[in-house]
């Protein structure tokens, strides 16, 4: 769909129409992807648990604890986070729920900061669903022989074989002894690679065990948006004990890491069309007249020292207020940058797709590549025609080419949003029309991606038995626009944007001398 690039008066109409054409067109690419869905899947009913989670501010009580939780070893309770572990050596703390839950599906979002002076840290961090409070013990200052799951953010490297940081789901029946030497990859039941270690903003993890499926998505920590997410890993198949209690823990040794936890929520899941059920009980009036009146008082200190700070600053009353409202220019460029955002979020969700689609591959190879060594030790016994095995080999190849292009496609979206957060940092107010141009032409390499998306999805429904698909070639670059002339583009954007906010600094500073 063409738009049109004319300079306009007003930026904001263009912006709010290429804006909302990126994302009609980024919300049909999204939904042709998924494998095997017709239509959109529909999302599951959440209800968010208070006496099972935490946040701050006002986290611990008066006594130190912790609300509906207990806390053991090294942890420290603060106002607005629990340390789990200071930078010290030889530590190991937790906290768990002082009740069991028995949800059938659930999901819980953790916030938390690793942080440390060195270039490596030590041992690392765990998210615990199990059926006994490991309240101490080997495996990250938990108990071993755990029954349940636990999904662990280890930052040390113990197999010396440079995977590390790394994030590994592990499952147990009670009998199983966690693999310390190994950092647990010979019981992994999903793995992803994540640098979590001293990040601008805190990592977030949400862990969703939803129709006996369990999904972890990571927050990198890179952007302060709470809803950017990526995929990390997932365990089908998975069964877990009914009851159990949550917890968290983490341990240091050699090396060590502060281990902050700001937040643990959890959310009860209804599958849709059921009823969800009703609360476990309402809470007793004493609380609710106790929350009242520490609010009641919490309001009358607030106004106290606004009182007290209007007394002492009575020159802020008199400021005049054309500075609270922003200028038209300002807003220009808000709205340019709420639409570079709009777009990179975008790219982000069909990032994370991508991700989904290239595991499901790799799966697939993996069974093939069984299939196949045990029709090739058969077809040595005589016992396999040359056909089959001339058939065989052309899946296994077809799989490996797809899984290929998969990963050569997931590389061009990381590219992308390399680029389009360079952009967002650079910033660019040189021009209404330079603007649109610029959004035009990442619109048209986006719909040329969706189209090969496409195309890909409807090879593999067509071939469904042999599970392989020919990703197309990536379609060459437009002569409009080159990588060199790109880049160059964008530092004279941003020469000019720093000259225009120079410009209005000294014009705003010659104009006050006359006042």
């Amino acid at each position: 769909m063409a738009v049109s690039t004319a300079r306009r008066p007003a930026a904001s109409a263009p912006v709010l129409v290429i804006t909302f054409l990126a994302t009609l067109i980024f919300r049909g690419g999204v939904g042709d992807v998924a494998p095997g869905a017709s239509a959109p899947e529909e999302l599951p009913h959440r209800r968010f648990e208070y006496k099972y989670s935490f946040k701050g501010p006002h986290l611990s009580q008066p006594d130190g604890g912790i609300p509906f939780w207990i806390h053991t070893g090294n942890a420290i309770p603060s106002a607005d986070q629990v340390r789990i572990t200071p930078s010290l050596r030889s530590q190991k703390g937790s906290v768990w729920t002082k009740n069991k839950v028995s949800f059938a599906h659930w999901e819980a979002e953790v916030t938390f900061r690793v942080s440390g002076r060195g270039r490596m840290g030590a041992d690392g961090l765990a998210v615990w669903f199990t059926t006994d409070q490991g309240l101490d013990g080997p495996v990250y200052g938990a108990a071993d022989q755990w029954n349940g799951v636990g999904i662990f953010f280890d930052s040390f490297d113990n197999d010396g074989k440079k995977n590390n940081p790394s994030i590994v789901v592990v499952g147990n029946n009670g009998k199983l002894v966690y693999d310390h030497q190994n950092d647990g990859t010979t019981q992994a039941l999903g793995t992803c690679l994540r640098d979590f270690r001293n990040k601008p903003y805190p990592i977030r993890a949400k862990i969703t065990y939803y129709r006996k499926t369990l999904t972890v998505m990571i927050n990198n920590g890179f952007t302060p948006d709470r809803d950017d997410y990526e995929f990390c890993t997932k365990v089908d198949n998975m069964v877990l004990p009914a009851d159990g209690f949550f917890g968290i823990s983490a341990a240091t040794g050699g090396l060590a890491d502060d281990h902050d936890v700001l937040s643990f929520l959890t959310f009860t899941l209804t599958e849709p069309g059921q009823q969800p059920p009703p609360p476990e009980s309402e809470i007793p009036k004493e609380e609710k007249d106790k929350y009242q009146e520490e609010f009641q008082n919490f309001q009358q200190e607030l106004d106290k020292k606004k009182e007290e700070f209007q007394k002492e600053h009575p020159s802020v009353q008199g400021e005049p207020t054309d500075d609270m409202y922003e200028t038209v220019s300002d807003r220009e460029i808000r709205q340019v940058f709420e639409g570079q955002n709009q777009i990179h979020l975008e790219i982000k969700q069909l990032h994370r797709q991508l991700a989904m689609i290239l595991d499901e591959q790799r799966r697939y190879v993996s069974v093939i590549t069984t299939e196949v060594t045990k029709k090739g030790m058969n077809a040595e016994s005589g016992q396999l025609d040359p056909a089959s095995q001339q058939q065989l080999g052309s899946v296994i190849n077809n799989q490996q080419e797809v899984l290929k292009n998969l990963n050569e496609l997931r590389t061009v979206f990381h590219e992308s949003l390399k680029q389009m957060g360079s952009a967002q940092h650079q910033g660019n107010a040189a021009g209404t029309y330079e603007t649109v141009q610029h959004f035009n032409d990442i619109k048209e390499h986006l719909h040329t991606v969706k189209r090969d998306v496409e195309h890909l999805v409807q090879r593999s429904a067509q071939n469904p038995a042999e599970k392989a698909v020919k990703c197309p070639d990536p379609p060459p670059m437009p002569a409009c626009l080159s990588t060199l002339h790109f880049v160059i583009f964008i530092i004279v954007q941003s020469v000019l944007f720093f000259c225009y906010i120079m410009y209005k600094s000294q014009q705003e500073a010659a104009a006050k001398k006359f006042f």
